[in-house]
């Protein structure tokens, strides 16, 4: 999928009106009708089933607060399939609305931008499921996983599931990692899918629990590994380009330290620095293709290097600073390529300098428990994304390497250490 991008000066692009708030609608039964028929091919190619866990619960009429794991794009085609009739709307990034702002509202889309603080959805989703009587689909990762595992949840999710008040549903995938995983370039493998929805908790089991508890019954659902269910179930994955861009994941190599040299090509990545390589097996291993193994398993490498970058914090040597092309976001017609500049990230946070002295945007560590960062966005690029509620800044990198992950790990740990020091005081 692709995305409308007009070259613009960024005078022009703050000089541009803000769009006024838009309440959802119910999505009408043809657009509901059209989604599952688009879904379809997809899911025949990946012989889909389903099981549905204590669904008689729900009612049949009943709105619900709908979680999924966010694994590819073909989490929105299984969620069709299988609520089909249900009316839902869908909390979605507000870029997948640029060119088509119509469409994204007829089928049932309500706008957020991702880790940016959005006091207006949780009135959208509310109005969906009290004056809409349509269930909200919401994936609370908010980005795909880049190793497989679960990304962080926010804070605020047993608040919020308190404050909506309903039940609530979740939906598991299993295999749509495996198919698509972000690195690999949207190149599709032969693998077959398949999702559990279950019926989580009832309107009163909601209120006789904490937030806290809420969050930590979450938490727990939305623990997985799906490497490791590849490795349990034989999944076998004989593409030869399964190993093609995991620099883009595994970009530190675990036998020099050398940071930026990996090279994910075929079914190998190599170091460029030391030369050590290791095979991705057709059943989700890394092997050693000399020597010593240090990370059969990939969420394990991530893991190790996620400890790396909380090393740096703590001992002041982190730093990101590298040259990027500067989009920005402001409407919904379109993404505005405004010009070159420089992303700085350390422990103060980002720093983004560039169109000629005329952009210079700071954002604390403490904006966001996470990162919007992503792999191949829109088929641009890689792609690491800063902002506030006005505007969003979408910083491509052109030197240093596989700097997205890092980046985002570094975000994540400068939260979490945050977090922490403000316990203390």
């Amino acid at each position: 999928m692709k995305i409308k991008i007009k070259d613009m000066a960024i005078e022009e692009v703050l000089a541009r009106p803000v769009g006024l708030h838009r309440s959802p609608v119910r999505p009408a039964r043809i657009f509901r009708l059209l989604l599952k028929l688009l879904s379809l091919p997809d899911l025949r190619a990946t012989h889909f089933t389903h099981r549905e866990i204590g669904m008689e619960r729900l009612g049949k009429g009943e709105p619900c607060l709908i979680l999924m794991n966010h694994s590819s794009f073909i989490d929105l085609k299984i969620a069709a399939a299988i609520l089909y009739p249900r009316p839902f709307n869908i909390v979605c990034t507000s870029d997948g609305f640029v060119g088509k702002n119509w469409l994204m509202r007829a089928i049932g889309c309500i706008p957020t931008k991702k880790f940016v603080t959005d006091m207006g959805l949780m009135r959208d989703m509310l109005f969906a499921l009290k004056k809409l009587k349509s269930s909200v689909l919401m994936f609370p990762e908010a980005s795909y996983s880049f190793d497989g595992m679960a990304t962080p949840l926010p804070d605020s999710l047993g608040k919020c599931l308190k404050i909506l008040g309903g039940p609530v549903v979740m939906i598991r995938t299993y295999g749509a990692f495996a198919r698509d995983p972000l690195y690999n370039n949207l190149k599709l493998r032969k693998v077959d899918v398949s999702a559990d929805m279950e019926y989580l908790l009832s309107p009163e089991e909601i209120r006789s629990k904490s937030a806290k508890e809420l969050n930590a019954l979450i938490q727990e659902k939305f623990s997985f590994d799906n490497f490791r269910w590849q490795q349990e179930n034989g999944i076998r994955i004989g593409e030869a380009f399964r190993a093609d861009c995991l620099n883009r994941v595994l970009y530190k190599c675990p036998h020099c330290g050398t940071e930026g040299q990996m090279l994910g090509q075929g079914s190998r990545i190599r170091c460029g620095n030391c030369g050590k390589a290791y095979e991705l097996t057709e059943y989700g291993f890394l092997e050693a293709v000399e020597g010593e193994t240090e990370f059969p398993h990939i969420p394990d490498w991530y893991r190790w290097e996620r400890d790396s970058v909380r090393k740096e914090l703590e001992e002041g040597t982190y730093l990101l600073d590298v040259p990027v092309d500067i989009c920005m976001m402001v409407d919904t017609k379109s993404i505005y390529r405004v010009g070159k500049g420089r992303l700085r990230h350390t422990a103060e946070g980002f720093r983004l300098i560039g169109c000629d002295g005329k952009l210079d945007y700071a954002q604390k560590p403490g904006a966001s428990y996470s990162l919007y960062s992503d792999y191949y966005w829109y088929e641009v690029g890689d792609v690491i994304c800063i902002g506030n509620g006005d505007v969003l800044y979408y910083c491509f990198p052109t030197e240093g390497g596989d700097v997205v992950a890092k980046t985002r790990l570094a975000a994540e740990e400068l939260y979490k250490m945050g977090k922490q020091a403000r316990r203390k005081d």
